[in-house]
């Protein structure tokens, strides 16, 4: 476990106004974790807000009844849909963020999703403001900080690379083994999944069955924690204090730059002042944070004169599809098999349809949610003998799929799916895909509900153009120069492919952008506090 524990001194200390920061960074995710871990040997003082603790290395990490059934780590509060009804949002607060519990998955964009692109129905995918080329470097970096296993050559969708995946894919088992060998005969490509666990020589992983959707008891995944943020906190010049929520952003008199944010942990408040502030809360709560941190300069929050944060929220259109057959499938770990075949679309449907990849073994009480009449005993059952897989499509940016704040400083989601279209043509081909392959029966269920919250993203959208996006493509607020967010907000579209190692890889070029932009005033600015 860390052995960093933040102290009464800590606090004490800020009491004492010695609570100016270089840097503050809110949230330790896939985009603030990675980001810390970008600036620890920069010399410069960073401070790591989480408003979580660590996640508890329990027994009940691998109980798929304590995980999925009893919602043990999953957030007890409550945000609110269109009409003003709670709901339970499917996130995670603690030292890692939502990589804690994620599958694991690390696909980088394709080179397309880059560029606009026209779906069915006519509409349109945006184009990012950065190329895929701008971001392979750092694609590259991240694959190797998050141990990503994977095999080049397979995937035809699978953009140009500098080099290849820094550690072997993780081997099919059996069952998948032979159900890759017949998706062949079918014409498909399968191809191994970039999974990011700990399976070098010595590692951690000892290829369980709780690995998608548990937290890993053994720390074996690559997740922000223990990839980016312990080994940040070795640095001297890297402070974390967790169970710390956010409630604002203050600025300057100008409105123009941040200057402190105000936090709350165990019912007491503190302020922290900084240079420089970044925002990595996750797509919902980054755009709640600069709503609550309006000001008389920032009267509809802040960086949001366009009126465009908490808008254009996406997730992607999931659904779970399980393929039975009479025989067993004893499969262990199966989390590692995907299809991109489908992801552009086909010769008769011509539009992009998306990804279809191995969800981890389901067992019965994971599929008690959906299935809350069928006993037990029967779900089990389908579970021993069902291949799993995860369908997932790409949401479109719209307007009015968007965050905002109840008159109570509550969090309200506007979200319907589009592109429905395209996701129930992609079910039918992996529906006649496995029934060639020998399984008589399949059936889907859609996992995408307001509630799920799976692959958020698109809330703080970046761009050149100041009218069109909140921030630049380096994730700086167009109208608050030393304001940075730095998680999925800034997705301009959702793609169709898990969003992490794209998080993770603008945090590096994010990272070495501060240091190069930002440093050098940062430095002066804190000699001219010493002369002073």
């Amino acid at each position: 476990m860390p052995t960093y524990v933040a102290s009464y001194l800590d606090y004490r200390r800020m009491k004492d106004m010695d609570n100016h920061y270089d840097i503050i960074i809110i949230g330790t995710g896939a985009g603030g974790g990675t980001l810390a871990y970008a600036l620890k040997e920069s010399g410069l003082k960073v401070l790591i807000l989480e408003r979580g603790d660590y996640l508890p290395q329990e027994p009940e990490n691998w109980s798929a009844r304590a995980t999925f059934m009893e919602k043990r780590y999953k957030t007890k509060e409550k945000w609110f849909d269109e009409q003003g009804n709670p709901f339970a949002p499917g996130v995670n607060y603690y030292v890692g963020g939502n990589t804690k519990v994620y599958g694991a998955v690390m696909y980088r964009l394709r080179k397309e999703d880059f560029k606009e692109l026209e779906h069915e129905g006519g509409r349109i995918s945006p184009a990012w403001p950065i190329s895929y080329e701008d971001l392979e470097p750092y694609y590259a970096r991240a694959e190797e900080l998050y141990l990503v296993h994977g095999k080049t050559g397979e995937d035809i969708t699978d953009p140009p690379r500098s080099s290849s995946f820094p550690f072997p894919e993780v081997p099919h088992e059996s069952t998948l083994e032979k159900l890759a060998a017949n998706l062949k005969k079918q014409g498909l490509h399968p191809s191994h999944l970039p999974m990011a666990v700990d399976l070098r020589e010595g590692g951690r992983c000892i290829r369980c069955k709780t690995c998608d959707g548990f937290p890993c008891k053994v720390h074996a995944k690559g997740d922000s924690d223990v990839c980016c943020v312990q080994p940040a906190l070795k640095s001297p010049n890297v402070t974390m204090i967790t169970s710390a929520y956010v409630h604002r952003i203050l600025t300057d008199e100008s409105g123009s730059r941040a200057t402190a944010v105000e936090f709350e942990r165990n019912g007491k408040f503190y302020t922290a002042e900084a240079d420089t502030i970044v925002v990595s809360c996750g797509a919902v709560n980054s755009a709640a944070l600069l709503l609550r941190s309006a000001n008389d300069k920032h009267p509809e929050g802040l960086a949001n004169q366009t009126g465009l944060v908490g808008r254009n929220y996406m997730m992607h259109i999931n659904t779970g599809l399980v393929a039975l057959h009479p025989k067993e499938n004893p499969t262990v770990f199966q989390k590692t098999l995907a299809i991109n075949d489908f992801y552009f679309g086909t010769r008769d449907f011509p539009y992009p349809m998306g990804n279809l990849q191995m969800l981890g073994k389901l067992q019965g009480p994971m599929m008690k949610d959906a299935k809350p009449f069928i006993p037990n005993t029967i779900l089990n059952g389908v579970a021993k003998r069902s291949v799993d897989w995860f369908v997932m499509t790409e949401d479109l940016p719209d307007t009015e799929n968007r965050v905002t704040l109840t008159k109570d400083g509550n969090i309200q989601v506007r979200w319907k799916p589009n592109n429905i279209v395209a996701h129930k043509e992609l079910i039918k081909e992996i529906k006649k895909m496995m029934k060639r392959a020998g399984y008589p029966i399949v059936v889907a269920q859609p996992m995408g509900g307001i509630e799920t919250n799976s692959h958020q993203c698109g809330t703080v959208r970046f761009g050149n153009d100041p009218a069109t996006s909140v921030l630049d493509p380096f994730c700086r607020a167009h109208t608050v120069q030393n304001l940075f967010v730095m998680d999925a907000s800034f997705f301009p579209s959702s793609a169709a492919v898990n969003p992490a190692l794209t998080i993770a890889a603008q945090a590096l070029r994010v990272g070495d952008y501060i240091l190069q932009q930002t440093a050098g005033e940062i430095e002066n600015r804190r000699n001219n506090l010493i002369i002073q």
